[in-house]
């Protein structure tokens, strides 16, 4: 089958809702903020959390999950006392892909979701991403230049650039058109995200390109929606930095799926039936 072939198939299968059996867990969701040297704002995060999507959600059905990555501050106590229900704490900081995998792997949530300590997302449009999943879809992915994005603080033109390279590159290992790999809130089904988690290997920037490289490999459905952003100047985005780290991540990927690091195991999917691929094409 050709590239072109290969990416039609592909492409129809992301847009392809499954039927599935009910998600597994304790709660209704649980949401992932990884955090790297956040202590004097990780209680307020947590607090905005709590007050912005707790209601929404439902009473007691919401779960705060921080990781703190490897921050040798005040990070995890911060968070304790601003009432996280887990805090994670990484014994060396390995990276955002890391923290939000040791995060999802931990999570009791029936929907597991991830967004940044510096809510460049308003909590509250967690919501939307829940509600498709809860609608069938195995992954849901914020986008920032969907039709219906609004941005409340515009990115500065160098991070702008970044993004459009940042896209550019990833095509060496999507076959899906994906415009924004990218945006910092996504969610999935529990059974869902232990899976794409469970064969993650990247702990950096690039980790978002591999979990889309997962889903289309894994024959996963994948909803996009649209966000609205609120730029943040205390991002630890560096553009330059993290685009050549991103190269390199990616370039790792290409070489881990020619070995066959991410087949998967006879019956891994079983518990996703009826509707998923493979794993090993």
């Amino acid at each position: 089958m050709s590239r072109r072939d290969r990416a039609a198939a592909v492409r129809a299968d992301l847009g392809r809702r499954r039927p599935r059996p009910p998600a597994p867990g304790e709660r209704r969701l649980s949401l992932v903020i990884p955090a790297y040297r956040e202590a004097e704002r990780i209680a307020g995060t947590v607090a905005r959390v709590r007050a912005e999507l707790g209601p929404l959600v439902g009473e007691g059905e919401l779960e705060v999950v921080v990781v703190d990555d490897g921050s040798g501050d005040a990070t995890a106590d911060e968070a304790r006392r601003a009432g996280a229900d887990q805090v994670v704490v990484q014994p060396e900081n390995r990276g955002k892909g890391a923290a939000v995998r040791a995060g999802m792997l931990v999570a009791r949530g029936r929907a597991r979701a991830f967004t940044d300590a510096d809510l460049a997302y308003a909590p509250a449009q967690v919501a939307r991403l829940l509600a498709a999943v809860e609608d069938g879809w195995d992954v849901v992915v914020g986008n920032r230049h969907h039709a219906d994005t609004t941005t409340v603080v515009q990115a500065s033109r160098l991070r702008e650039v970044g993004h459009r390279v940042v896209n550019g590159f990833t095509r060496a290992v999507l076959l899906g058109r994906h415009t924004d790999t990218q945006c910092g809130l996504k969610a999935f089904r529990s059974d869902v995200a232990d899976l794409l988690f469970a064969h993650a290997r990247v702990d950096g920037f690039a980790f978002d390109v591999e979990l889309f490289m997962l889903a289309e490999r894994y024959g996963l459905s994948l909803a996009e929606v649209p966000v609205e952003v609120e730029n943040s100047d205390l991002s630890t985005v560096k553009v330059a930095r993290d685009s050549l780290r991103l190269l390199v991540d990616l370039a790792r990927i290409r070489a881990d799926v020619a070995a066959g690091a991410y087949d998967l195991r006879p019956g891994e999917l079983d518990r996703l039936a009826p509707g998923a691929a493979s794993g090993s094409g």
